[in-house]
């Protein structure tokens, strides 16, 4: 299956989208569980909707911390994925953190943006003359009421998969 371009179909297919998501969760079977949803893909954004059920609360019957962290991770990788596609780039995450200011007492997204304008200039000119760029990502996460829950921030390392010393 070709990601990317069932990736571009997302946003005009509630049939992709559904298949899409399905495909997400055999390939990164660690967010099956806690129904992480790629509810929209644009050239400029990716929105990851966050359940609020029993298996993401935390013993405060809030979303869970890492759970938050985690949506995070998966809207700005995606994105990124989206720009560069998977076939010449290889994107590992460097680092993740999160600066939680409210709790998540209902359902919740991740929404990250990025302009291909800005990748070009982050990463694929630096590319140009580097083995590997790193380069950080604010990711904000908002309840259904738009109380702000959290920002999450990753550092995401991208390398042409001809200079990857260790291949799948």
């Amino acid at each position: 299956m070709n990601i990317d371009k069932w990736l571009s179909k997302v946003d005009g297919s509630p049939f992709h989208r559904w298949v899409v998501n399905r495909v997400l969760w055999r390939t990164i079977p660690f967010n099956k569980p806690h129904g992480l949803w790629l509810s929209s893909i644009g050239d400029e954004h990716v929105q990851i909707d966050i359940p609020y059920k029993r298996s993401n609360k935390n013993h405060l019957n809030g979303l869970h911390a890492c759970l938050l962290a985690t949506a995070g991770e998966y809207a700005s990788g995606l994105l990124i994925l989206r720009h560069l596609g998977v076939k010449e780039y290889r994107i590992i995450m460097k680092t993740i953190s999160a600066d939680y200011v409210y709790q998540g007492k209902k359902a919740a997204y991740a929404r990250f943006e990025l302009t291909k304008e800005q990748l070009t200039t982050l990463v694929v000119k630096p590319l140009e003359g580097q083995e590997s760029v790193t380069f950080p990502c604010d990711i904000p996460i908002y309840d259904t009421d738009q109380n702000l829950l959290c920002t999450v921030t990753t550092q995401w390392q991208v390398k042409p998969w001809s200079k990857v010393k260790t291949k799948t």
